[in-house]
C-alpha cells in the first residue's frame, strides 16, 4: 500500500479506542429515496409558536400500504420562526413497535428536516444540507445516516398541504449501536482533553470544509445539556475514557447558503460563506494526518452530488465551486498551515 493511503487509512480508523460496527436499521441501510404521505393536522404545527411544541396524532404511510400511527411535534430553534420558516422540522414519535415488514422498523423516534418555506427553490437548501451529511458519511461510519424522502403533508381533510424533499436522521443512539459505543450523557460541558483527538480534528476538519461555524463538540449552551450540533458518544458512554464528536445540523453552513443563516456571536467573519477553522490547536497533528483522507474526496464528489434526486444541477456546481476554496487551502500541508490551522483554538 503506498504511503499516503497508509496515512490516511490510519486517520480514518484511529480514535484511541477499539470499537467494530454493526448494520444499521433498516431505514439507513440503503440510500434509495423513500416515498411517504403523513396526514395530520399540520396547520396546528405551522400556527405553534417558538416557544410551544403541540404534539399532534398522525398517520405515516411508507409506501408498502402499512399506516403507522405517530405522534408529531415542532422542533429546532431558528427554524421554529415564522420570520423564518413557513414549515417547521418535525419530531416523529412512533405509536408502537413499527412492524419487521416496515421499513421503519426497529425505529421509536425520528427527526424528520423539512422544506421551511414553500418556495421550490427550498428544495434546495435541504438537499444540500442532505448532501453534508452524506459527505461526512463517506469520511467516517462515526456519522449520522441519513435517509431522503419524497414526502406528501396531508392535512386531516385530505387536502395536500405541501410535497416536498425532506430527510430523516439517524437517531444518535443507533449511531452509537452501530460502531459498538453508547450515547453519553455529559452535562452542559466536559475536559477537552476527553476528546478523541483524530474524531475531534476530523470534526473541524469538516465544518471548516462546509463552511459550518454553527457548533461546540464538547459544550452546550447555559442550563442545557451538552453539545451545540454535536452528539457525543464512546466506549461506555459517559464513562469512555475518549469522547467521539458526532456532528448534525449543517444548515447554516456556506455550502447550503440558506438565505437565514448567520454567522454566530463572537466568531469574527463577516458572513456564513467565509471559512474560518474552529479545531483544537492540540489536535493540530491529528489534523494534519487527517489531509490525505479529505484530499481524496475532492474526486468523488461530483458524482456523490450528482446522486441526489432532485438537487439541481446549478446547486450541485455552486457546491462544488464552494468546496473548491477547501481544496484549495488544503492542497498542501504548507497551505493548509497558513490558511486553516493559525486560527485553531485553545
Amino acid at each position: 500500500m503506498r504511503p499516503y493511503l497508509l496515512a490516511a487509512f490510519a486517520a480514518l480508523v484511529t480514535t484511541g479506542q477499539a470499537w467494530s460496527q454493526s448494520p444499521a436499521q433498516p431505514l439507513f441501510a440503503k440510500d434509495a429515496p423513500l416515498k411517504i404521505t403523513l396526514k395530520a393536522d399540520f396547520p396546528a404545527l405551522t400556527r405553534a409558536s417558538a416557544d410551544q411544541t403541540p404534539r399532534v396524532s398522525g398517520i405515516l404511510s411508507d409506501g408498502s400500504g402499512q399506516g403507522l400511527s405517530v405522534q408529531l411535534q415542532p422542533r429546532g430553534i431558528t427554524r421554529r420562526s415564522k420570520d423564518v420558516c413557513q414549515f417547521p422540522p418535525i419530531r416523529v414519535r412512533f405509536e408502537g413497535a413499527p412492524p419487521a415488514s416496515s421499513v421503519f422498523a426497529g425505529q421509536k423516534q425520528l427527526k424528520l428536516v423539512t422544506h421551511c418555506r414553500a418556495a421550490l427553490g427550498f428544495n434546495q437548501y435541504t438537499l444540500l444540507e442532505y448532501s453534508a451529511y452524506r459527505i461526512y458519511n463517506q469520511l467516517t461510519p462515526l456519522s449520522f445516516r441519513v435517509r431522503l424522502a419524497l414526502v406528501d403533508y396531508v392535512d386531516n381533510s385530505g387536502k395536500v398541504v405541501a410535497s416536498r424533499y425532506g430527510f430523516f436522521i439517524e437517531d444518535a443512539d443507533d449511531v452509537a449501536k452501530r460502531n459498538g459505543m453508547r450515547e453519553a450523557n455529559m452535562g452542559e460541558r466536559f475536559a477537552v482533553s476527553r476528546l478523541s483527538p483524530t474524531d475531534a480534528a476530523r470534526f473541524g476538519l469538516f465544518e471548516y470544509m462546509i463552511g459550518n461555524l454553527d457548533w461546540a463538540m464538547q459544550a452546550g449552551p447555559a442550563g442545557d445539556q451538552c453539545c451545540h450540533n454535536s452528539k457525543p458518544i464512546g466506549v461506555g458512554g459517559a464513562a469512555a475514557q475518549q469522547i467521539v464528536p458526532v456532528p448534525y445540523d449543517f444548515d447554516f453552513a456556506g455550502m447550503v447558503n440558506a438565505p437565514y443563516a448567520t454567522p454566530p456571536f463572537g466568531v469574527p467573519v463577516s458572513n456564513i460563506r467565509q471559512r474560518r477553522y474552529r479545531g483544537l490547536c492540540r489536535h493540530n497533528d491529528q489534523a494534519r494526518a487527517l489531509y490525505p483522507a479529505f484530499r481524496a474526496q475532492r474526486a468523488q464528489l461530483p458524482a456523490l452530488l450528482a446522486s441526489i434526486p432532485g438537487l439541481d444541477r446549478s446547486s450541485q456546481s455552486k457546491a462544488i465551486t464552494y468546496l473548491d476554496g477547501f481544496f484549495a487551502d488544503i492542497a498542501t500541508d504548507e497551505q493548509a498551515a497558513a490558511k486553516i490551522l493559525k486560527t485553531c483554538l485553545g
